[in-house]
């Protein structure tokens, strides 16, 4: 992993951390199947079913971040806190964090990492970066939103030990499925 240092945001990053290019490719979607069925001894109820499958694409897809860029400026002003990983003095990637969205909860809506710089450790410095920040705002969850074709992102929340806890139809601007995974940070 490069050296990086990861610190609070400050206005002059904003300007290099709008260029970066938070696209991703994925060659994985975790596909969602519905289904629902009659339960036998309940009478007129009604069972449904959410299962999360990870199926393989035919080829690698580019796909883009399920907020338009030129929002995420707009977005910041709200967020609780922007945590921003800096290499040889300039900003290679952020995350940003919401409280209050869910009682003693951290939510980490953006994880963007400079595109050559991906697959370095700097995601999981940032998220592990995140973490003490949730601690020190007295969460005792950490929850990272994400789109169900970012496979990298599953990979890396996987890895650091987070569980899928849900998921919201249509939570992304562009009416994308936002998939949730959590973890307790006791």
């Amino acid at each position: 992993m490069p050296e990086i240092e990861v610190r609070p945001v400050i206005a002059s990053d904003i300007p290099l951390l709008m260029a970066l290019d938070p696209h991703y490719t994925s060659d994985r979607v975790w596909q969602m199947e519905l289904r629902s069925r009659d339960e036998e001894n309940q009478g007129d109820e009604q069972v449904r079913t959410v299962n999360f499958r990870q199926v393989r694409l035919p080829r690698a897809v580019r796909v883009e971040y399920a907020r338009p860029p030129r929002a995420l400026a707009n977005d910041w002003t709200s967020r609780s806190g922007i945590l921003v990983a800096v290499l040889d003095g300039l900003p290679i990637g952020y995350t940003s964090m919401m409280l209050n969205i869910m009682p003693q909860t951290t939510w980490v809506t953006d994880l963007i990492v400079e595109r050559p710089l991906r697959r370095q450790g700097i995601g999981s410095a940032l998220l592990l970066a995140a973490s003490e920040w949730a601690a020190n705002m007295a969460s005792q969850n950490l929850v990272l939103e994400m789109q169900p074709k970012n496979h990298p992102a599953i990979q890396l929340a996987l890895k650091l030990g987070f569980e899928l806890c849900g998921y919201n139809d249509r939570y992304y601007p562009n009416h994308e499925i936002g998939i949730f995974f959590g973890k307790s940070m006791h």
